[in-house]
Parts: C-alpha cells; structure tokens; sequence
C-alpha cells in the first residue's frame, strides 16, 4: 500500500509547477492534490518523497561561513563553492545530504545548523549582501499590572506534558511521517488551546520543498492588528549525522521551546488577555536542515510588507547548564532588543542573565534578522554548557530531572514580551 501511495504521489510531483513566489498560506492551489497524497502517506511511517521533487536527490544551496568550511569532512563536499565573499561561501548539495552536514558541524561546533539551506541558487546568492537595516523600534515597559495578573496562569505541568508528547514522536525529522504528524499534532493542540476565540485562527504554512507544514497562530491585534509580534521555536528534531528515520527524541531541542510558546498561548487565552497589535506563535519546520520553514516564513513576510516589529525565538530552554537562568544571543540578532528583553527579566521575573555567540544560522532568529526583522533569542546555558545530549537518542525529559523547572522561566518571559511588545 505504501509503495502505491509513493508512486502516486511521484506522479503528481512530476506535473508540479515551481512558479510558485513562496508557500500557499490558505492551502489552495496546485500543491494541495500532492498534500493529500502525503498525507495518506504519513500514516504508513518512513521517509516522505519531498512534495517538489521527485527525488531525494534534488539539489539545494547551502550559504555557511567559510571560516567552518575547514572544520568539517571534506568529503561532504561534492564541489567547489559556486559563489563567495569574504566570509561567506554558497556550496551546492543534494537535498538528502543536509542531515549529514548538519551532524558534521554539531560534531565540530557544538552547534547547529550553523548554515542556510536555500531551495534556488538565486535565493542563496541573497546571502552574500548585508542584510537590510533594521528600522528603529521604541520598546517601553509599562503594562505591568496585566502582565503580573498573567504570570500564575503558567504552569510547569503543562509544559512537561507537551514535551513528553512531542518527545514520543520517533523523531519529527521534516521529511519524515512522524515529523509531519507531530506539525499536526501541534496544529491540532493549538486549535484546542485557542478556545474557539475569533479574533484566533489556526493554520498551516505549507512548504515546497519538504512536506513537514510549520503551523501559526494568529491572535490578531484590535487595535493595530497590521502591527506584528512573533514567538516561534522549531517543531523538528534530528539525531545529527544519521538524521532521517531514526530516534530523535528531541525533549530539550526543541519539544521545550514548542511547549513554551504553547503554554504562552495558553495561558494568554485563560486570562482573557486581547493585544492592540496582532501576535503570531510559530512552529517552524526544517530548522534543523538550515532553518528551511523559519526562513520560507520570514522571506514571505518580507514579500508582503509585513510589519514585524519584534520576535522572539525560543530555541532549547529546559536544560540549566550554567549558573545564570538565561542567556541572549547577541550576535545575528537586535542589540535593542536584547537589552529590553533583558528590562523585561529585570521587571517581572527577578532572574539572572548574560550573552554568548552561537555563530552563523545557529537557530531561526537568523532567519527574521536577515530580512531585516528585530529578533531575539533567549538559550537555556552558555555555549560552552549547553546541553550535550541534543541530536542524540538521548535527548530526553529525564536529562532535565523530568520536569520543567526551567523552561518555566521562558513562559514567563514569553507572557511580560507578548504583553508588553503587543500593546
């Protein structure tokens, strides 16, 4: 049955028309007969043919630092860099070959994915510009009354629970079967948790390349509802170098940062709590194969004249390696940012914080600052004590004692920035 499935879907694939800017948000138009099709196939578990080619095979390109280049297995070169800078080189793969890159350099960094995977060569060329500025944002802290009234509502049981279901899945690599029923498990759990509210709505943004959907709740703005602010965090997981089908857990990278962004949402709405301008919580996709969804996200939004005016990205939080409760990354994101999340910490949550670098395409924030979004990231422990069971089987709840003790912390940062940059 499954082998029939495939075929189909094959065949619909080699009609599909690449015409398309960016991904469909409304799920119409000529990707929808190949989606049905995947998702007869998802049910039959393994890997799922990309929904835009017929192949695994198919070439993708890659930007990454050159100063990396060195570090890893030349061998998972297959040629020499089709364009460069300084500092930048655009490298051609085949689609199939990123989980292998993306272990080369966790295995030399520490890190990942460290690089942009980029469907088109034009797409990627866009990399060796300097991203645009980011225009200049006023962020005050003055909603303290709502915020304090919001901060109970977050509860530590919530988040384990949704660790653990997200954890269960095999793994939720984005070309696998449980990867795409994990988008729709959160799909479906942030249905449950919007309450039925009309001014939220659920969806899916559908991906060209790869068949895991992102998923996006809008809790659109009353006031100035074309005034954005994002909470995202990467749904997929990987075991680095063999990546694909096999066990990857994934409890602190990232079913941690999902289960925060969840329980923001959550207990928004418990609160009865309505933002002046709209939010959007991601799930992203492929983050782990170069931030793929956060990056066909932020280039749409760009597209459309979107006008985001902070995000915050929530990437691994549930491991407390270091002596200080969290740290911002402070490179490929907003220094003014930073420093007013950091205000934020300081005012509702009496915490500790620092900074640390995490290179070139560490996480999805990166993909929001080169289109020239406002973006922060707040990590669980400095670099040098991060957790060092990611892209592991190991990468499970036990790790973190079993509870949720730390990513708690996060929610709560969430709930003062939703309400606070929102108003």
């Amino acid at each position: 049955m499954r082998t029939l499935i495939l075929a189909l879907l094959l065949t619909a694939v080699s009609g599909l028309s690449r015409a398309a800017a960016f991904p469909d948000f409304d799920g119409t138009g000529a990707g929808l007969s190949v989606r049905a099709v995947i998702e007869q196939a998802a049910s039959a578990g393994g890997l799922i043919p990309e929904p835009s080619a017929a192949s695994a095979g198919s070439p993708v390109w890659v930007s990454m630092e050159k100063s990396a280049v060195g570090a890893l297995d030349s061998a998972v070169f297959k040629s020499a860099p089709v364009a460069q800078n300084k500092r930048i080189a655009i490298y051609e793969f085949d689609a199939a070959t990123l989980d292998r890159l993306a272990g080369e350099m966790h295995k030399a960094f520490g890190r990942g994915p460290g690089f942009f995977a980029h469907d088109s060569l034009e797409s990627a060329l866009e990399d060796l510009k300097e991203p645009p500025a980011v225009p200049a944002r006023s962020y005050t802290i003055d909603q303290a009354d709502r915020v304090k009234a919001l901060l109970p509502l977050a509860e530590e049981g919530n988040i384990v629970s949704v660790i653990k279901s997200l954890s269960a899945f095999k793994n939720r690599n984005y070309r696998t079967a449980t990867g795409i029923d994990a988008s729709r498990w959160v799909r479906d759990l942030w249905t449950r948790y919007a309450g039925g509210r009309p001014d939220i709505t659920v969806e899916t943004f559908k991906h060209q390349a790869f068949p895991q959907e992102s998923v996006i709740l809008t809790m659109r703005g009353a006031a100035e509802p074309d005034k954005i602010v994002v909470i995202g965090g990467h749904e997929d997981s990987t075991a680095g170098y063999w990546g694909g089908d096999v066990s990857a857990p994934g409890a602190d990278d990232n079913a941690s940062g999902v289960a925060v962004v969840s329980e923001v949402i959550r207990a928004l709405v418990k609160g009865g709590y309505r933002p002046a301008r709209t939010i959007k919580f991601m799930a992203y996709a492929a983050e782990e194969a170069g931030l793929r969804g956060s990056a066909d996200i932020a280039a749409a939004f760009k597209q459309q004249g979107a006008d985001v005016e902070a995000m915050m990205n929530l990437d691994m939080v549930n491991y407390k390696g270091s002596e200080k409760d969290i740290y911002f990354v402070s490179d490929n994101t907003s220094q003014p940012l930073n420093d007013y999340v950091g205000k934020l910490i300081d005012s509702y949550t009496g915490l500790t914080w620092g900074t640390l670098k995490c290179g070139y395409g560490c996480s999805d924030h990166a993909s929001w600052t080169k289109n020239g979004y406002p973006s922060t990231t707040p990590f669980e422990s400095s670099m040098e004590q991060m957790n060092p069971y990611i892209h592991k089987a190991d990468d499970t709840l036990d790790k973190s004692g079993g509870r949720a003790e730390h990513a708690i912390k996060f929610a709560r940062l969430g709930l003062a920035f939703a309400v606070e940059s929102a108003k």
